[in-house]
């Protein structure tokens, strides 16, 4: 699918696809999924060669930010589906060919969505490609903030979850804290998809920065400037987000250890307790002929009192010591 968008920020016919002619006020062209004759249509009406998927999945430098043909060509990764359980980067092609703006993108970031609902809020002196690029780059870092807050108010609610109804003793499933370490999981996911997109920002905005049509504009250059600035909060905070994640791990493996080691506990005195009566029992259960114990008329009781007693000093004992 092919949208542009025209000088004053609304959406308009691209032109004629099967002439290639553009219409003159587009200044920002957005392909989605686009068909091989978008494709070709958008390379014979600004003369510059649109970069394939496989082009798009290239990790070297070298082939996610150059100049060819005076067009300027660079590729970031966003995340994508960050509300749902398996969030993904989905990597974006922005190209400015003369004073227009091409994107290339095989997926949906809510980031695009924003900023085309907010397109018509642009001011004036921002209607040309580097500047909308620059605008849009703003609303990318934005969302990117967005997603590390709810994040953070996610791992939030999880700690409290595993560490606030532990002080009240609160009976949990055997399972619980291994749910949890799945829930970490997916928190470090995400955080993990976000500054890797942050990487991929970080460089695409150094290159942006040095391009004539940003240098030549002063108020692009100075939203670059602050872009650049946000992304690297965002990696200081992403990496504080990380710390906390990878400590809560550590905090619920180690309380797993905990009740498993108390679990172990349990027999183990369980069987130091009963290991007396055992004895006991096992002398008195010898059938050897001369045993005066056995012809005794209390004998009996006297050995069921005596294994009883074998078991509750050892019990008293260990409760004194507070293994218990």
């Amino acid at each position: 699918m092919i949208t542009a968008y025209c000088s004053n920020c609304k959406s308009v016919d691209v032109g004629d696809l099967s002439r290639g002619t553009l219409r003159d006020d587009v200044m920002w062209i957005d392909l989605i999924e686009p068909s091989r004759e978008e494709e070709l249509f958008v390379e014979k009406a600004l003369g510059i060669e649109v970069p394939t998927r496989d082009d798009l999945k290239d990790i070297e430098p070298s082939a996610r930010l150059y100049v060819e043909n005076d067009a300027v060509f660079m590729t970031a990764s966003l995340v994508w589906k960050a509300e749902t359980d398996a969030p993904t980067l989905t990597d974006v092609a922005f190209i400015l060919a003369g004073k227009r703006l091409v994107t290339i993108r095989y997926a949906q970031p809510k980031s695009f969505a924003l900023f085309i609902a907010a397109l018509h809020r642009v001011p004036q002196q921002w209607r040309s490609g580097a500047a909308l690029l620059a605008k849009l780059f703003e609303t990318i870092i934005d969302r990117t903030a967005e997603i590390l807050e709810q994040s953070v108010a996610r791992i939030d609610i999880l700690s409290t979850h595993v560490f606030g109804d532990r002080a009240r003793k609160v009976r949990k499933p055997s399972n619980y804290l291994e749910e949890k370490l799945r829930d970490i999981a997916g928190h470090h996911r995400i955080v993990s998809k976000v500054r890797d997109s942050l990487a991929s920002l970080s460089r695409l905005m150094t290159f942006f920065f040095t391009i004539p049509a940003v240098q030549q504009d002063r108020d692009t250059k100075e939203l670059c400037k602050t872009v650049s600035r946000d992304i690297q909060s965002l990696n200081e905070h992403a990496s504080f987000i990380a710390g906390n994640i990878t400590f809560l791990l550590d905090a619920s493996l180690g309380l797993i250890n905990i009740e498993q080691n108390s679990i172990i506990k349990i027999f183990s005195i369980a069987s130091v307790v009963f290991l007396p009566p055992t004895l006991v029992a096992s002398i008195y259960g010898m059938n050897f002929e001369f045993m005066p114990e056995l012809h005794y008329a209390h004998g009996y009781p006297f050995s069921i009192g005596l294994m009883v007693l074998s078991a509750v000093i050892p019990f008293f004992f260990f409760r004194w010591k507070g293994w218990l």
